[in-house]
């Protein structure tokens, strides 16, 4: 097969790579410029493909271009971001992986495979700036920023009691806190709790969601940015200058990439930060809170956290209870949202019947109280206008929501492997199709990260 053929059939292969893919051969002439590379810079391949790279992308040079660094000067980079300009001037930001590709000790060409992370990047910009304003108190007066305390904690069974005493305790101290507890449990009503009863409750409450950015974003909004420190960065302040003096909470610390946290656990041992690509130490005085949604021990066991990590962020350990382990709460947190959405919707319901009652009490609420607030919410939403009391015809609770009848007998000659795998992919499918193919809340309810969902959609070939 001659190289013609060969290229023609690897450029139709990364016509599925959802990726970008451009290649220059040794004289720096694009051979390759793949369907994805041609969307994420909104560049016809016809405008690229067999032209030198230096005349298509003008405002390029071996300085700040991963492709010609690896060109001229054999220098690979992985999973680097670079911020450049497409030919209609729009700012994009990639992270690049750029390989030289070396015969004979001869660079025969050069690879580079792309990831568009602009709307990323533009969504960290637009977090640090709402912190920013939310950390100033002029800015978070005007926009009516809400601080909940403990006074907003709603419960009087024995075991929440004794969670909101730990607590409270907790905010006399600066020691770091870990709060566990379920999907909807309230992590962060404790934590900001926490903050306001101590006495840093003039300075900033940040929170910052660790599964919602990738590491390469993740680490730029927490330290910050230098200008210089890659194409197209900026000085920018990170979170944790941010929120200097005051606290800082780690959501879903579990789901930190491993290798920025042996960065943050520098961070807790110095009492310094250094921004992405600076060389200045700064100092800094933050409360650490971080919250996981899955045990400590399964994280642990796992190795989703480092071990020497965890250890620094768990001096205290507060647990919450499910809402299923604290059913003394669930009319009075019921009630509470009524009252709650009557203001809101401007109705006058006053009461839930006996049996809806008894409903609310025998279901188990995989979302815990976040999800009895929108059962609440959907039930007085859906309630005729001369309604005053809610009866069990308003609410749609599912109760064999994730039940799934296991018959063994019928695994038959296909294997437990795979019987195992036909269940779970039902499993997935019914709570999809019960979350209206909503993998956030799907991935909730199964308890399980998103993107392990999203791997498991593609895994079945499940349809959504």
């Amino acid at each position: 097969m001659k190289s013609k053929e060969y290229l023609s059939i690897l450029q139709n292969i990364l016509r599925l790579v959802d990726e970008g893919v451009h290649v220059l051969d040794k004289d720096g002439n694009t051979i390759i410029y793949n369907d994805a590379m041609s969307k994420l810079e909104k560049m016809e391949t016809k405008e690229v493909i067999r032209k030198p790279f230096g005349e298509v992308f003008k405002n390029l040079t071996g300085e700040n271009s991963t492709l010609l660094k690896a060109l001229m000067s054999r220098e690979s980079t992985m999973n680097q971001k670079q911020t450049y300009l497409n030919k209609d001037g729009k700012e994009i930001t990639t992270i690049n992986s750029t390989l030289p590709v070396i015969v004979k000790d001869e660079v025969i060409a050069v690879v580079e495979v792309a990831k568009n992370i602009t709307k990323m990047t533009e969504m960290s910009h637009t977090i640090l700036k709402l912190h920013d304003e939310i950390g100033k108190p002029e800015k978070a007066k005007s926009k009516k920023i809400r601080k909940y305390n403990f006074n907003n904690i709603i419960g009087n069974s024995p075991n929440f009691i004794e969670v909101i005493e730990k607590a409270k305790k907790a905010s006399k101290n600066p020691a770091a806190v870990f709060i566990y507890g379920e999907t909807g449990t309230g992590k962060e009503l404790i934590a900001q709790s926490i903050h306001y009863e101590s006495d840093r409750r003039e300075k900033p409450f940040i929170a910052q969601n660790c599964a919602a950015l990738p590491e390469s974003l993740l680490e730029g909004l927490l330290f910050g940015t230098s200008k210089g420190g890659f194409t197209g960065a900026v000085d920018r302040a990170g979170l944790f200058e941010q929120a200097n003096g005051g606290t800082l909470l780690l959501d879903e610390i579990n789901s930190m990439p491993y290798e920025l946290q042996a960065k943050l656990l520098r961070v807790l041992q110095e009492n310094y930060i250094r921004r992405v690509g600076g060389t200045k130490d700064i100092p800094i005085d933050v409360r650490i809170i971080s919250t996981s949604n899955e045990p400590p021990e399964k994280i642990l066991s796992e190795g989703n956290i480092r071990k020497d990590l965890f250890y620094r962020l768990n001096v205290i350990q507060i647990s919450i209870p499910p809402l299923r382990k604290r059913k003394e709460d669930i009319l009075m947190l019921a009630n509470m949202f009524l009252e709650k959405y009557n203001e809101r919707m401007n109705r006058e319901i006053i009461a839930i019947s006996d049996e809806a009652k008894e409903n609310l009490l025998n279901y188990e609420y995989p979302g815990n109280v976040r999800e009895l607030e929108n059962i609440i919410m959907s039930a007085m939403s859906m309630a005729d206008d001369n309604v005053t009391v809610l009866d069990s015809s308003c609410f749609s609770i599912k109760h064999s929501m994730h039940r799934t009848e296991q018959n063994f007998e019928g695994i038959g000659d296909e294997g437990i492997d795979e019987y195992l795998a036909r269940l779970e992919k039902n499993i997935i499918e019914d709570t999809l199709e019960n979350n209206g193919n909503n993998i956030t809340k799907s991935a909730e309810d199964l308890k399980i990260k998103r993107q392990t969902l999203q791997h498991k959609i593609k895994k079945y070939n499940i349809k959504i």
